[in-house]
């Protein structure tokens, strides 16, 4: 009497977890979740500007 192939163990799943999301930070929270770039010298505001203009204002 012959056996089929042993079946692979499965990957453990992960565990629940019940923590409060609303106590995680998330990258809204920090300056560069809203878009801020690093700070730079004038150089860089002045590309920033330039970069970050509306269309009406050329």
């Amino acid at each position: 009497m012959s056996t089929g192939p042993e079946p692979e163990p499965r990957a453990p799943r992960p565990a629940l977890v019940f923590d409060d999301p609303l106590d995680q930070q998330t990258s809204d929270d920090t300056d560069r979740g809203w878009g801020e770039r690093p700070e730079g010298d004038s150089a860089a505001d002045l590309k920033r500007f330039l970069d970050e203009k509306p269309p009406h204002h050329l």
